[in-house]
């Protein structure tokens, strides 16, 4: 009798879990193997941000707090430590070329080996097995994540020389920013070999066939705070599938929601929740498309996490998301419009969505008279202070980091694993090589 009790308590116990890998699909539907495979990565997105980002979406006249893609898309977790030469704590570098390649490298590494030898890629090897590849970004197309994807370079800042071997990836779709990177001649070679070379992001409604290039600004793309109705990843990342599925034998495309990173490093819980908001918006778009395509496999999760971001900080058993909703643009703008402007008090005032006492007012003139970078500094401050949001480092740190995923084959990703398992486990449900003639 108890036996068989616990044998329902254990069945009990990992239904819920399973069924969180399936969720979005019709099992009855569903392959054993996926056609299709995105994989999306939160870059700095430890599980403090998916947290922070639940309680940043509540809706606080709800006695519930309400779930988010992300809490129902999780299944797992992953370790990301680099190769050993490098410790413990792995840079967006050796962490991208863990989950391209499955293998680890030092910090830095672009798709090489401790040794700098070439390590073949997952888009490689989708190229190889006749399917059509993709990125879509918020960086530059040539930042690590990316580059370790598409390319191979003993070092994540030779950013020109990275950006002249895509020309030879036969990628089928390039989305995000690094205009400054493509030179003319560069741009010219791309339209040579058929593809369509854009640079403005309405260009990209009329574009019905890959392949692709589309540099959308200088470095990166706005902050999703300054923009946000524009939604410009959900956008990337719906073109990428449109253009990507018409091929009839699979695609394999990766999305980032580069800038996570980057709120993260600047220690900027506005923006952070601003890229999370949009890198979940993104989510949304190809959970729909797994809905609607059961043969398609996503798997999310990050490369690391940034800034040792804590929900709640000074001793105080708090955290107030509600002062970010009344922001209207992000730290930076908003300093580089007060040291644009004289009259700067009311304006800052407003986008802030706060008052600006005589104290504050006092503060924040000593710093704007230092510049941009002073000013955002003192604003992010404050908004920590009225948040009471902690950072431990603008750099990264070592925690293990959430695994999403849906569709065929997610219920590979469920547990604990390393990221280079999540690389070998896409791989071994990509089809087989082609043998050679």
């Amino acid at each position: 009798m108890k036996f068989k009790q616990l044998c329902l308590i254990a069945v009990a116990c990992w239904l819920p879990l399973s069924t969180y890998a399936e969720a979005p699909l019709n099992p009855t539907a569903a392959p054993a193997r996926p056609k299709n495979i995105v994989i999306m990565i939160g870059d700095g997105m430890g599980p403090s941000y998916t947290t922070a980002y639940r309680y940043y979406k509540d809706n606080p006249d709800t006695e519930e707090i309400e779930q988010t893609v992300f809490d129902r898309l999780l299944v797992g977790m992953a370790s990301t430590y680099p190769a050993n030469v490098s410790g413990y704590v792995t840079d967006s570098a050796a962490a991208a070329t863990a989950l391209s390649t499955g293998f680890k490298s030092y910090n830095g590494a672009i798709s090489v080996d401790v040794n700098k030898r070439p390590l073949t890629t997952m888009l490689e090897r989708a190229k190889q097995r006749g399917l059509s590849t993709g990125v879509a970004v918020t960086c530059q197309v040539n930042h690590a994540t990316p580059a370790a994807f598409l390319s191979h370079d003993e070092s994540r800042k030779n950013y020109d020389a990275i950006a002249a071997t895509y020309i030879n990836t036969d990628a089928d779709v390039i989305l995000g920013g690094g205009q400054k990177y493509f030179t003319q001649p560069m741009r010219d070679e791309f339209t040579a070999k058929g593809y369509q070379v854009l640079t403005d992001f309405s260009q990209l409604d009329a574009v019905s066939q890959p392949k692709v290039l589309g540099l959308f600004a200088d470095v990166q793309l706005p902050w999703s705070l300054d923009e946000p109705e524009v939604h410009r990843l959900s956008q990337l990342t719906s073109k990428s599938l449109e253009l990507l599925s018409q091929n009839q034998q699979g695609f394999v495309l990766l999305v980032e929601g580069s800038q996570i990173d980057w709120g993260g490093h600047a220690n900027d819980i506005a923006a952070a929740m601003g890229e999370m908001d949009e890198f979940a918006h993104s989510i949304e778009v190809v959970e729909q498309f797994v809905r609607n395509h059961p043969d398609t496999l996503m798997v999310i999760t990050a490369d690391h996490s940034t800034g040792g971001l804590s929900i709640g900080a000074n001793g105080k058993y708090e955290w107030h998301p509600e002062v970010l909703h009344k922001m209207t643009g992000s730290p930076e703008t908003m300093a580089a419009q007060a040291v644009a402007n004289e009259q700067w008090r009311e304006p800052l005032s407003a986008s802030l969505g706060f008052a600006i006492d005589d104290e504050l007012y006092s503060k924040f003139e000593v710093a704007r008279m230092q510049g941009k970078k002073a000013l955002t500094t003192a604003i992010k401050q404050e908004i920590d202070l009225r948040t009471n949001t902690g950072w431990t480092t603008p750099g990264h740190t070592g925690v293990d980091v959430q695994v999403f995923a849906a569709g065929p084959g997610s219920e590979l990703f469920i547990g604990s694993q390393d990221n280079t398992d999540i690389a070998n486990k896409i791989i071994s449900l990509m089809p087989k090589a082609k043998a050679a003639k």
